[in-house]
């Protein structure tokens, strides 16, 4: 499920392929909420919404932050 294609990257907020123009509600979106997926291997994140930014963390591939 979570295999990724050489050189697939991943929309960090609804999973699906990242396509050139096909998100741009998905980045309107994420100019107010965190990721919600890792845009490097699509699996979904564990966030932490604090009252100064917030930090997701991918099990692959580590913790990123606000």
């Amino acid at each position: 499920m979570t295999a990724a294609v050489a050189g697939q990257t991943w929309c960090d907020r609804c999973g699906e392929a990242a396509v050139a123009g096909a998100h741009e509600q998905c980045a309107a979106a994420r100019a107010l909420e965190p990721p919600r997926y890792c845009g490097r291997c699509r699996r979904r994140m564990k966030v932490q919404v604090l009252p100064v930014g917030w930090s997701a963390i991918c099990v692959e591939h580590g913790e990123i932050r606000s």
